[in-house]
């Protein structure tokens, strides 16, 4: 696994471009992600975490996290596409000041991710814990200002 970029790269590499701030776009991003993450919690309380749902709770853990990250980058005017795009977006993270572990937590989580999806790695149980325990770490940090809980 790569190391992350700085931020500052990405846009100069043009896979992060500045734009105005899309708040509309952003609201929408905040509020299906709310969703997306109440939902998966309900999940997991009810279905609890097992060997056969634990890709699916690392793939749902690594969605959330990325669509608030997005929320969070158009908010402040930025947009990433193209090759490099989710790099970009977990390198933003420190941007938010987000501290190098938990970047690093959610880049390991991006290229497991993609392990998953593309070469159908199948993980275990105990990893999918460890990612629920990050999102609900990080949740407070990454929602909307006045959403906060």
């Amino acid at each position: 696994m790569n190391p992350l970029d700085e931020f500052e790269n990405y846009l100069r590499k043009k896979v992060v471009k500045k734009q105005s701030p899309d708040n509309l776009r952003a609201e929408d991003l905040f509020k299906e992600t709310e969703k997306s993450y109440e939902s998966l919690m309900e999940f997991v309380k009810k279905i609890k975490i097992n060997e056969n749902n634990a890709n699916h709770i690392i793939k749902n853990s690594y969605d959330i996290i990325m669509e608030l990250v997005r929320a969070q980058m158009l908010s402040q005017g930025y947009k990433s596409s193209g090759y490099g795009a989710h790099e970009a977006e977990v390198s933003y993270l420190r941007k938010l000041n987000f501290p190098d572990n938990e970047v690093e937590f959610v880049n390991q989580l991006r290229h497991f991710r993609n392990r998953i999806t593309y070469y159908g790695k199948i993980f275990e149980k105990d990893y999918a814990v460890k990612v629920i325990a990050f999102l609900e770490k990080i949740m407070p940090k990454l929602r909307k200002p006045d959403n906060k809980k």
